[in-house]
């Protein structure tokens, strides 16, 4: 009802300004006048009303993934936090799909009302490069915030003779085309992260596409496979134990949750970074009142102690940008990834 409204009440002034335009005495200071707090009023009525009144009825966010992966642990923090601020329904809505394209699509044709917002990963960098998209990942949403980002693991078989990134690389540019690695499907982010590795180190490993991380992971603890990046829950564990040889983080700077693991930037292959990060987004053309109050909600949410111990057991650094800041970064991760699947010619696959 209240949206309806707003609609009602642009049209309305929309056609009085015409009405306005059309009246031959429209020069005159005193129309002139009007006809501009008419203007002004239509863009800050709008905008005032909705920060007022929002949320009037449950929010759904859409989670482009299926339940249990780190997409839907980070979304449902986010959404349990801000059902308690406002007392009113958050809810997770997973749709997965296409590398998270089918439930990023949903919520761009969504009404831009703040009612359907959309929580992505750092896939959402890397499709434009993969997929033929109907929109523009930079412009087509409004940004709230990059919530987190945290780092994959350069992790090895301990049967492979190497205990550093240079004695990693020197091994691998012995014996090109021997080893191999594996990711959780071609074009994911592990693949990308990979391929950009050897790119920059010069080396030739073999990829091996699984459907899903478990059964890569098994064959790596089993020596079939000789290294992965993995995410520091499934791959701390078996460092830890000792089925696993950890070597360095894929971030610019060090994990707090592994002080002692080095960058791949310090380990010989200067200027590597990846990472995983999720980002909270809006509909193109939400009202900004909506999208401010979001902005600040999440970004006091996310300095929770609780929030915190939550994302950093899964080696996660909250980030809590800007949205200026939230769209350089995405601006940053389209130009690499396209930049290294127009020079290696990476192409989506059938994996395991």
């Amino acid at each position: 009802m209240y949206y309806s409204f707003l609609r009602y009440f642009e049209v309305f002034v929309v056609r009085l300004l015409i009405y306005l335009a059309s009246v031959a005495s429209f020069s005159s200071g005193l129309l002139i006048r009007r006809a501009a707090v008419l203007a002004v009023l239509v863009c800050v009525i709008p905008g005032a009303l909705a920060q007022e009144n929002y949320p009037a009825r449950p929010v759904r966010l859409i989670v482009p993934f299926a339940p249990g992966g780190g997409a839907d642990i980070s979304a449902r923090a986010i959404a349990h936090k801000l059902s308690e601020r406002f007392n009113q329904q958050f809810v997770v809505d997973n749709r997965p799909g296409a590398g998270g394209n089918l439930g990023t699509e949903l919520v761009l044709k969504a009404a831009p009302t703040g009612y359907t917002l959309l929580l992505v990963s750092s896939s959402y960098g890397a499709n434009p490069a993969l997929y033929k998209l109907s929109f523009d990942p930079v412009t087509a949403f409004e940004p709230i915030t990059l919530v987190s980002q945290q780092p994959f693991i350069l992790a090895i078989n301990p049967g492979v003779p190497a205990k550093s990134v240079k004695e990693f690389v020197a091994h691998a540019r012995a014996n090109p085309g021997k080893l191999n690695y594996l990711s959780s499907g071609t074009g994911g982010i592990q693949h990308l992260a990979t391929e950009l590795f050897k790119s920059m180190a010069g080396i030739d490993i073999v990829h091996i596409p699984y459907r899903g991380g478990s059964s890569g992971l098994n064959d790596l603890l089993a020596g079939h496979v000789h290294m992965e990046f993995g995410t520091v829950l499934s791959t701390m564990p078996v460092v830890r134990n000792g089925q696993l040889r950890a070597l360095a983080v894929t971030t610019l700077t060090r994990s707090p949750a592994m002080p002692d693991l080095p960058t791949l930037a310090e380990s010989g292959v200067p200027g590597y970074h990846v990472s995983g990060w999720y980002a909270v987004l809006a509909p193109g053309a939400t009202p900004r009142a909506v999208t401010a109050l979001l902005h600040r909600e999440i970004v006091n949410l996310l300095q929770a102690p609780d929030v915190k111990e939550r994302f950093a057991r899964e080696g996660s650094t909250i980030m809590a940008s800007t949205p200026a800041q939230l769209i350089t970064h995405i601006e940053t991760e389209v130009a690499k990834w396209r930049k290294l699947v127009r020079e290696t010619n990476i192409r989506l696959e059938t994996t395991r």
